[in-house]
């Protein structure tokens, strides 16, 4: 009994032993294999992302947005800049068409000449069609196009062959004399005719050059100044008021400033490091381009002691006095979205 019993205890002891090395070596195997798994999915993942452009959509937004060299409209709005695009749309393509016609779609270019397509072979015709086509989709850009701001709340809209500044001068007159509503949440509507980098030394090299148009001998014009800036914090708002009004007053010594009712107003909006500069008619008649202000009905307001105080602002007060930059319009939060009205603050911009 004694033999038979070691004999049961060493063959239990045996399948135990070899039961657990059976169960590690299982373990073993399953852990690789979801390890294996693992990595091969991450791999695939991988390949595919390679393979079909996974980050293809940050490219794309990248290539919508504001940049150098864009002209457009700049829209502010409150919170629903969907419905602020969509109404901008309606808006600009509305009295586009009244001023330069329906847009016409671009006629795709002709095919191969019988001729041409005699001498080459079919592949070749094919590819130097192919061609045509990607030039003309190219060459072919739509009236507006709507691109990314930078700033909340702002939208704006590219424009192709359309003057910014006649077009939106056109809207606000139309809604000046209707007093029509058009819009339920677009707030101000400001031409960009221009745009360079918003570094000083980039700013007064082009604007030295763009504001020629208006300012130049032996044009003159009195002015004021508006500024705003967004999401910038690397411009100071009174050195670029001042290297402005300097370059203004270069170009013309009897340029003057003017912050009761300008016949120009230069408007500089800078977000980011993008500068958007217009020169635009009527700021102050059009209510700071503001589309809610200017179809409201007139009041009867006695506005005589403000505008003998302004008359009577001096060439430095000039230069320091601000003024709220939009009617209704939502502040941004940052110090630097201020807006300014000013002169350079010289001799030769006192006013008359």
């Amino acid at each position: 009994m004694t033999r038979a019993a070691e004999c049961l205890k060493r063959d239990t002891h045996k399948h135990t032993r070899d039961r657990s090395a059976l169960v590690s070596r299982s373990f073993f195997i399953s852990s690789f294999r979801t390890s294996s798994s693992g990595a091969l999915m991450s791999e695939t993942r991988k390949r595919s992302r390679k393979r079909f452009g996974g980050h293809a959509h940050k490219k794309q937004r990248g290539s919508r947005e504001l940049e150098v060299g864009a002209q457009g409209v700049l829209i502010t709005c409150n919170m629903n800049e969907r419905k602020c695009t969509s109404e901008a749309y309606s808006l600009l393509n509305e009295y586009a068409d009244a001023l330069y016609g329906p847009e016409q779609p671009t006629d795709t270019p002709d095919s191969v000449s019988e001729d041409e397509e005699d001498d080459e072979d079919a592949e070749a015709a094919l590819k130097k069609e192919v061609s045509q086509i990607q030039s003309s989709m190219k060459t072919h850009q739509q009236r507006f196009s709507a691109v990314e701001s930078g700033a909340n709340n702002v939208v704006f809209i590219r424009t192709h062959g359309v003057d910014p500044e006649q077009l939106v001068h056109h809207i606000l007159s139309d809604l000046h004399q209707t007093k029509k509503r058009k819009s339920r949440v677009i707030l101000r509507m400001l031409p960009v005719s221009g745009t360079c980098k918003a570094f000083p030394e980039e700013m007064e090299k082009f604007l030295s050059v763009f504001l020629e148009r208006w300012f130049k001998e032996p044009l003159r014009a009195t002015y004021q100044i508006c500024f705003k800036a967004r999401n910038s914090s690397h411009n100071k708002r009174d050195d670029v008021i001042k290297a402005v009004a300097g370059l203004v007053g270069k170009l013309n010594p009897l340029n003057k400033v003017d912050l009761t009712n300008p016949e120009l107003t230069i408007i500089i909006e800078i977000i980011k490091t993008v500068c958007c500069v217009s020169v635009v008619k009527d700021y102050t008649l059009f209510r700071k381009y503001n589309l809610q202000e200017v179809a409201k009905e007139p009041t009867n307001q006695n506005t005589a002691p403000k505008e003998a105080a302004n008359q009577n602002v001096g060439p430095q007060e000039a230069a320091n006095q601000t003024q709220e930059h939009g009617d209704g319009e939502s502040a941004d939060g940052s110090a630097e979205s201020r807006d300014v009205a000013a002169g350079n603050g010289t001799k030769e911009a006192e006013l008359e």
